[in-house]
C-alpha cells in the first residue's frame, strides 16, 4: 500500500541539519505516525513520502520554504521583564506560550535582565535546510476517526 491522502503512514527518521548534526529522530522502538495529506508535517517531507511503500528508505532535503519558513526578525522583540510575572527565573533557550496577533504562539528566550527579555517567536528551526534519512515502517487505511479529526489515533 502507497503513501497517500487519508492514509497513515509510520517512518523512522533521523533529521540533521547543513553540517550533519543530529536534531532530532525517532525512537527506536517507535515510528512517528502521521495522517497524510493532513499538514502533521513539514510540507517537503509530506511531499516527498507520498507515493512510498513499507519498507522503502530515502534521503529528502527540506528548503526553509517547504519546512518551518524563513526567519522573520520582526518575530524577535524585547518585552518588558513584568510580562513574565511569577516566574523568578528567566534564561536563554527557555520558551514560553505568548499571545500573538494569530492567537496563542511559542516563543523562545534568547536573552533577559532585570529590565526586559528578548524573545523569539521564529520556529527553533526556521530559515535551516533540514536532512531527513527515512525509513517507511508501515502504511494503512485511516480510520473514519482519524479522518475526521485531521490526525492519528492514540
Amino acid at each position: 500500500m502507497e503513501i497517500a491522502a487519508a492514509r497513515v503512514a509510520s517512518f523512522h527518521y533521523t533529521l540533521t541539519d547543513d553540517t550533519g548534526a543530529v536534531l532530532d529522530r525517532s525512537p527506536d522502538a517507535q515510528p512517528l505516525q502521521y495522517l497524510h495529506g493532513a499538514g502533521n508535517i513539514v510540507p517537503g517531507l509530506e511531499n516527498a513520502l507520498a507515493g512510498r511503500k513499507a519498507g522503502d528508505t530515502l534521503d529528502v532535503t527540506v528548503r526553509p520554504e517547504e519546512a518551518y519558513g524563513l526567519r522573520n526578525e520582526s518575530m524577535v522583540q524585547s518585552v518588558p521583564r513584568e510580562a513574565f510575572q511569577g516566574i523568578d527565573t528567566i534564561e536563554p533557550g527557555m520558551q514560553f506560550t505568548a499571545e500573538g496577533p494569530g492567537g496563542a504562539m511559542m516563543v523562545t528566550v534568547v536573552s533577559a535582565d532585570e529590565a526586559e527579555v528578548r524573545i523569539d517567536g521564529n520556529h527553533p528551526l526556521a530559515g535551516r535546510t533540514l536532512h531527513f534519512a527515512v525509513e517507511i515502517a508501515a502504511v494503512r487505511d485511516a480510520t473514519p476517526a482519524e479522518q475526521a479529526s485531521g490526525s492519528v489515533d492514540g
